[in-house]
């Protein structure tokens, strides 16, 4: 009955909502960021998403391997274990601190690149001093998400979306000062953007630890840390969960860097209006990423319990929550897929008419595309949450890899000409390959979880 699962929707909601609200508040920031440096030109706008580009593809990196704490907490949370989930978020925040860093120097080491990937020389010169600055703040972010993973693994989701409302807060202000120059500080541009970002996620890493040795269930984790006293074994396991979650998020989001570097082979208003879907269509993402977390939260705890038949019924609420939701979402996009582009840009600006008008037209086609994959975005990634509380990630990375490289990426290269589709070409590859994950990952989901059933019905 239908029932069975829309009663767990309420809770579902609970856990999933500070974690929607606190990567809603980053990508509204971002929104307000692109919003501002769009007033300066498209040519800003382009440096952004170019210099973006380099920093999403190692946060995905990041954020995927710290996913590994999240599913290890759970499960030693609902066993009482203190010792396991203590042990798991240390040497889950050490290796996340030594992959900050070493993420901060590739991105460093990568900024050559720019200049052999034929992207517009204007829109480099401007993105190379912004992605210094936004590579430094990669360091704070990570650690941070070592944190939040483990706050969401102990089911204490809201707190991180504390430390995230103040950092967008102090983002949004430094932003608005230092990009006019306004309340006092210098005008500085986009890399005005840029230290407001780093300032604001130095302050969120900070306030999140703060508030984690002020409550009860979480003080003794996040106190007298012996980091460098380490377990092989331990380290070994978060490497084994980690590395293909980093994996999967990276091969995702190296599809959408991908969709910005063809892009920018149209010229800079193409790549312009494909940061706009993008930024817009990755708002509605975070809903499902909430969920997702609440999946890997939820699964974890019940993988603990070893009960089965409970977790894939759970598991189910939660998709089936998801997919109502990006069904409203797909139906908004479709609505007002043209007028939703022009909050980006200064369409009363004579000098820069033509390029703004171009940019919205190609905006609103590449909007009903994202209309269309919100449903299978959203399936493909409350799954991969699921599989991650079954600590299933090896087979999952490698089905990634398949729907986005395999098979999406070939039809973005193909029909991403300027003389086949351009844009809208593009995302047309990125509808097929998140429909191909969402299909092959639930595959998995179902299999795995119905041998899980039997196996334990033939050992009672």
């Amino acid at each position: 009955m239908l029932t069975n699962y829309t009663k767990e929707f309420k809770y579902n909601l609970k856990l999933a909502t500070p974690v929607m609200l606190g990567m809603l508040g980053h990508t509204f920031v971002s929104l307000v960021d692109n919003i501002m440096v769009g007033q300066l030109g498209s040519a800003e706008l382009a440096a952004v998403s170019l210099g973006n580009s380099f920093i999403f593809i190692a946060m995905s990196l990041g954020i995927g391997f710290s996913t590994a704490i999240t599913p290890l907490v759970a499960e030693a949370d609902s066993g009482h274990n203190f010792e396991k989930g203590k042990s798991s978020f240390k040497h889950g925040l050490f290796l996340c601190t030594v992959l900050s860093v070493l993420l901060f120097i590739m991105i460093l080491l990568a900024k050559p690149l720019m200049y052999l990937m034929e992207q517009p020389k204007e829109v480099v010169v401007l993105a190379k001093p912004y992605l210094d600055l936004v590579a430094i703040s990669l360091i704070p972010l990570i650690i941070f998400q070592a944190f939040k993973q483990f706050s969401d693994g102990l089911s204490m989701t809201k707190y991180p979306m504390y430390a995230t409302i103040l950092a967008n807060v102090v983002n949004v202000i430094l932003n608005y000062g230092l990009i006019f120059g306004k309340l006092g500080l210098p005008k500085m541009g986009i890399v005005g953007a840029a230290v407001g970002t780093l300032v604001a996620r130095c302050i969120m890493l900070f306030f999140l630890w703060w508030l984690l040795t002020q409550k009860e269930k979480s003080k003794a984790y996040v106190t007298h840390i012996k980091l460098f006293v380490l377990e092989n074994r331990m380290l070994k396991k978060i490497l084994n969960l980690g590395f293909p979650s980093a994996m999967q998020m990276f091969f995702e989001v190296a599809i959408f860097t991908a969709a910005i570097w063809l892009s920018g082979l149209l010229g800079k208003n193409a790549q312009a209006a494909n940061q706009i879907a993008l930024n817009l269509s990755s708002m509605t993402f975070m809903v499902a990423i909430g969920l997702s977390v609440a999946a890997m939260i939820r699964v974890g705890n019940q993988k603990g319990l070893q009960n089965y038949v409970e977790l894939r019924r759970i598991a189910q609420s939660i998709f089936l929550l998801g997919l109502g939701l990006a069904f409203i979402f797909a139906m908004f996009f479709f609505v007002f897929h043209n007028e939703l582009p022009k909050i980006y840009v200064d369409l009363d600006d004579p000098l820069n008419f033509k390029d703004t008008s171009e940019v919205v037209v190609i905006a609103a086609q590449l909007l009903l595309a994202a209309a269309i994959f919100q449903l299978s975005d959203s399936l493909q990634v409350m799954v991969l949450g699921a599989l991650r509380g079954l600590q299933d990630v090896k087979i999952p990375t490698l089905i990634t890899f398949i729907a986005y490289w395999l098979i999406g990426f070939p039809i973005s290269y193909y029909f991403g000409k300027e003389e086949e589709l351009g844009s809208f070409g593009i995302w047309l590859g990125l509808l097929v390959g998140l429909t191909s994950a969402g299909i092959l990952l639930y595959i998995r989901f179902n299999y795995l979880t119905k041998r899980l059933i039997s196996q334990k019905q033939m050992m009672n």
